[in-house]
């Protein structure tokens, strides 16, 4: 990695680590330029604006939860299992929530809706593969595998990621989810647990 590289990760864990301890509206640039101990020439250098530090910031998160999925997609759990878990990994842990926070905001949403795209190119090959290690298992029996991917990864977000849902959209989702991918009734039923 060359030095220009270095401190720019360095800069974004310094943001990381700010915005996590105080939230992103009260972390400052001067606060980030301070904690890293660099002129303000050099933050503008690597970053036009703090919005522009945040969607960097998010894009690590994004990297790291796609490690998370390729070692789910890589261990031993049944298929079904595998499909939620690399989902699962998805989610920003409880201390990223002042991150994910600024991201709801109205004037982020652009942002929001960007970063939900990334993460969606990023995982969808992954769970493609969980699928069709299905398919082959007899599991599933599906074609247009990363479309259903897809349209599994936006019926999740939009049902889950606020935290407002009932059972009634929990035994929607998993026979929505048995039906996309051709499954026998019964075998998301695990999903119910999991989401308790």
């Amino acid at each position: 990695m060359k030095k220009g590289e270095r401190r720019k990760k360095e800069l974004l864990e310094i943001a990381y680590r700010l915005f996590l301890q105080k939230g992103y509206e009260e972390t400052s640039v001067d606060a980030i330029i301070e904690e890293a101990g660099i002129a303000k020439g050099t933050y503008y250098y690597y970053f036009e604006t703090k919005e522009q530090m945040l969607e960097e910031v998010i894009g690590m998160m994004i990297e790291a939860e796609t490690e998370a999925a390729r070692q789910v997609l890589q261990s031993p759990l049944p298929v079904p299992q595998k499909i939620i878990g690399i989902i699962a990994s998805l989610r920003p842990s409880r201390e990223e929530a002042p991150i994910e926070g600024a991201l709801m905001r109205p004037e982020n949403v652009l942002m929001h809706r960007k970063i939900l795209q990334k993460l969606s190119d990023a995982v969808t090959p992954l769970l493609a593969r969980a699928v069709e290690e299905g398919i082959a298992q007899g599991i599933f029996a599906c074609d247009n595998i990363a479309e259903r991917v897809r349209m599994l990864l936006v019926v999740s977000n939009e049902t889950f990621d606020q935290g407002r849902f009932t059972e009634r959209d929990v035994a929607v989702f998993i026979d929505m989810a048995e039906k996309l991918f051709g499954a026998k009734p019964g075998t998301m039923d695990f999903i119910r647990e999991l989401i308790r």
